[in-house]
């Protein structure tokens, strides 16, 4: 079986000779609390990292062992941050495109082109690649800062609310979330629009929510 090439896209640009590529990616559409997050990398020309791959892919102990390698060896990189409330004010999908234009604008090096996890950004030189965090390096690099730093996001809410099992789900709608959302309500973070939150709201009416 032919080994995945991670840098086909890149390599095409390099011919064009567009090297400083931004690979972005979000992480956190699903979860019924807490942000989306997004972040935006741009690796060295033909920057190899054995074992890199769409971060979904990897375990925490090599997410964040990467997360610390990328850090450290990317021309820039940069994080963007779309909370619960805007979510719901504008929807998950258009949510997730903000928090990449946010992370593409934060980055100290302005990219030349920029590379989507199947996202169209509607901006020039840039391109959406489906299951793009698995093909192209750049895009993986952008997954794993992007899981990783709403991780930690994740786990301090849990420092705050233990009893909610936020480092364990991550704020995805386990069976024991849904539980402790009906035990203990619904905190100011959650996503009010998330058909399960919505449901428990109906149920308990609107005194469920706390501030």
């Amino acid at each position: 079986m032919e080994e995945l090439d991670l840098l086909k896209y890149e390599k095409e640009l390099y011919k064009e000779g567009i090297t400083l590529i931004a690979g972005t990616d979000e992480a956190g559409r699903g979860p019924l609390c807490g942000p989306v997050v997004a972040a935006a990398v741009i690796l060295p020309k033909n920057y190899t990292l054995e074992g890199l791959i769409d971060s979904k892919q990897l375990s925490e102990k090599k997410r964040d062992k990467f997360y610390e390698i990328i850090k450290k060896d990317a021309i820039s990189y940069a994080v963007g941050v779309v909370d619960a409330k805007t979510i719901d004010e504008i929807n998950i999908y258009e949510a997730s495109r903000k928090a990449m234009l946010e992370a593409i604008e934060g980055l100290s090096v302005k990219p030349e082109y920029v590379l989507t996890d199947a996202m169209p950004l509607s901006m020039e030189n840039s391109k959406a690649i489906i299951h793009g965090d698995a093909l192209s390096l750049n895009i993986a690099a952008a997954s794993v800062i992007a899981k990783v730093t709403r991780d930690k996001m994740m786990y301090e809410l849990d420092e705050k609310y233990p009893m909610y099992g936020f480092k364990d789900h991550k704020g995805y709608p386990t069976k024991k979330h849904l539980e402790a959302i009906k035990k203990y309500g619904i905190l100011d973070n959650y996503r009010l629009t998330y058909k399960p939150v919505k449901a428990l709201m109906e149920e308990e009416n609107e005194e469920f929510v706390k501030e």
